[in-house]
């Protein structure tokens, strides 16, 4: 794609369908991937994208938070902003460089209250008032220039959150819960369900629905992506990543998983993406990974993409299965956690991660069994298969449980990594 003229005048610079980064990529400063267009002032910088709506904002004066942070608004109409919270601590708690805070209650142990800064604030509240102001100012701007900027304000906040809700109602609901894998993307995933609730309902669990699972029938899945694709429109380059909703995709059976990644990469013209290579998110139980032919690995290994499954074991030790209402044996996820290594051993497109709670009241059995697992049963540090540790309470940041998960980290012979909720 090439770019159109960029307009500059004293205190403006406006840049359409700039390129950047072709692949996600971990770095201590800021890197933005995809094509967007690029609104810089002499006090903000603003970036939109194929669609013209925002996707990115921060401040440039000295009362904005920090010079490398920044607001990211997601296809949920979510605000996340991104601190570095001193580098090198969130880089190893959550294999980024960034931190995302969250307008709503989650379960991170890390992060302040930066939607509290009068500057933040400011910018999420008067992004449009910032491309009102060069309309007004600018009495030269090419043609498609002044064209980008009307369009961009045609996207108000209003119609922003009503395109949210379309996107939710297609996919029968909100996403509550990514997969803690969907970081690889920074989160920009294309949600597809393909099933509807999930199989255990465990007592502690405060994100997932109460609604029974059930398999979405395939032409509703159809119906989905047809629907999916005039909601993203002309930003689809920009998208190179699926999210198969909702808690236990894995459940709804390979046909239906190969077929929608099938679907799914043809519809969305993944092959044309800006972006290079495809990955597929979803989460699995330990009933569905179990249930889950040798076969269907084999299939994924001839699909384009990068597969993620995320399963939720929670814990080893029986006591604390019981206390959590979580209907397994510790058996079942010993058994579960050998079949991952086997299956992250012999798989080169496949990559199945589990999580864990972390707690302080949780009872004396559970760390121990935690540590069986990741540490004694393992011959050997293993470059893949994620582990992440939840905390069970939600805006309840505890200093000791981060020196707890420190330990574990340094213990486990697993990739090791805070999982801090996110939703689309």
């Amino acid at each position: 794609m090439t770019s159109a003229p960029t307009h500059i005048s004293s205190d403006l610079r406006i840049t359409l369908n700039k390129e950047g980064a072709r692949h996600y990529t971990r770095m201590s400063f800021p890197i933005h991937c995809g094509i967007f267009s690029e609104v810089e002032t002499r006090n903000w910088l603003l970036h939109f994208n194929l669609n013209n709506e925002i996707i990115r904002a921060k401040g440039k004066t000295r009362s904005w938070p920090h010079p490398h942070e920044w607001l990211k608004r997601n296809m949920g109409n979510d605000w996340i902003y991104y601190s570095t919270g001193g580098y090198t601590g969130v880089f190893e708690a959550t294999g980024e460089y960034y931190l995302p805070n969250l307008p709503y209650k989650t379960n991170g142990l890390l992060g302040g209250n930066p939607f509290d800064d009068e500057s933040v604030g400011e910018l999420i509240n008067g992004w449009p008032t910032i491309l009102s102001n060069i309309l007004k100012s600018e009495s030269h701007l090419p043609v498609e220039v002044s064209s980008f900027l009307q369009n961009a304000l045609a996207n108000t906040p209003d119609n922003l959150s009503t395109k949210a809700d379309r996107l939710f109602s297609i996919c029968g609901g909100r996403s509550t819960v990514l997969p803690p894998d969907a970081r690889h993307v920074d989160y920009n995933v294309i949600p597809i369900t393909i099933a509807s609730g999930c199989l255990y309902k465990c007592r502690f669990c405060e994100v997932k629905n109460k609604h029974p699972f059930a398999a979405i029938p395939t032409a509703e899945v159809r119906h989905q992506i047809n629907r999916l694709t005039s909601i993203y429109d002309r930003d689809l380059p920009n998208y190179n990543a699926l999210f198969l909703g909702e808690h236990d995709a894995l459940q709804a059976g390979a046909a239906n998983i190969l077929a929608t990644l099938d679907e799914a990469y043809g519809a969305f013209s993944f092959d044309q993406s800006y972006l290079q290579g495809c990955s597929a998110f979803l989460f699995g139980s330990v009933t569905s990974l179990m249930n889950t032919p040798e076969s269907f690995f084999q299939e994924l290994e001839q699909r384009p993409y990068t597969i993620y499954i995320n399963i939720g074991l929670e814990s080893a030790d029986q006591e604390t299965l019981d206390r959590l209402g979580k209907p397994l044996t510790s058996a079942m996820v010993r058994e579960a956690f050998t079949r991952i290594q086997e299956i992250n051993d012999r798989w080169s497109k496949t990559e199945i991660t589990a999580n864990f709670v972390l707690d302080d009241d949780l009872p004396d059995g559970h760390l121990p069994a935690f540590l069986d697992l990741v540490r004694e049963s393992l011959t050997r540090v293993k470059p893949k298969g994620c582990v992440y540790l939840s905390p069970l309470r939600f805006g309840q940041p505890s200093r000791s449980q981060t020196f707890g998960f420190n330990r574990l980290k340094v213990l486990s012979r697993v990739p090791t990594f805070l999982y801090i909720i996110q939703r689309l």
